[in-house]
């Protein structure tokens, strides 16, 4: 009987976890709904802010041997979107609702940066690598993410300068689909000799 319980909770728990992060697919896209922690608030403010809570995560388990022979890590790289850290405190809906549309974007660029982990990973990754090799790459896409999304903050205010939003989108989107063979299912060509 415990083992039941035991194996039901941890049902109940995946499914919770799985309620709250948004795995980017290309098909999905976020909600002012998906804005579930309790700071959002719409109206009866004075300024605008929003914290997207979109990134790269990357996660790995495996023994040194497994590590030295597996050169594709796409699936252990993931972009997600997480609703109960995500907030929007907004003066009024419309604004409100561009700042969803950032948070959209925010939320490809995040997936055009794990593609690029994902390829620099590959590309970088040799048969007796240790993991030691994997921190540079990481922070170094980190960096460019970081900097690529402040300066589309600036650019659109976020978000508020549609126009200016949905030219950054198409490139981000295009960008992603430049690299298909590092979705996270994905399995890339190997080198030509």
């Amino acid at each position: 009987m415990k083992k039941i319980i035991t194996i039901t909770f941890l049902m109940i728990a995946l499914q919770i976890n799985a309620q709250n992060a948004i795995e980017w697919d290309g098909k999905y896209q976020i909600q002012l709904s998906d804005f579930k922690s309790k700071a959002t608030q719409i109206g009866n403010v004075s300024s605008n802010s929003i914290q997207t809570a979109s990134g790269l995560n990357f996660s790995i388990q495996m023994s040194n041997v497994e590590f030295m022979f597996t050169k594709n890590f796409n699936s252990k790289v993931s972009s997600t979107f997480k609703r109960e850290s995500a907030s929007i405190i907004a003066t009024d809906t419309i604004t409100a609702e561009r700042m969803v549309k950032f948070a959209q974007y925010e939320f490809d660029l995040s997936e055009l940066y794990a593609r690029k982990l994902r390829k620099d990973l590959y590309v970088n990754k040799g048969t007796f690598s240790d993991i030691s090799f994997l921190q540079p790459l990481y922070d170094a896409i980190q960096k460019e993410y970081v900097e690529e999304h402040g300066e589309a903050s600036k650019k659109t205010n976020l978000g508020q300068i549609k126009d200016i939003l949905i030219k950054l989108n198409d490139d981000v989107l295009i960008r992603i689909q430049e690299l298909s063979d590092f979705c996270k299912t994905c399995k890339p060509p190997k080198k030509k000799s």
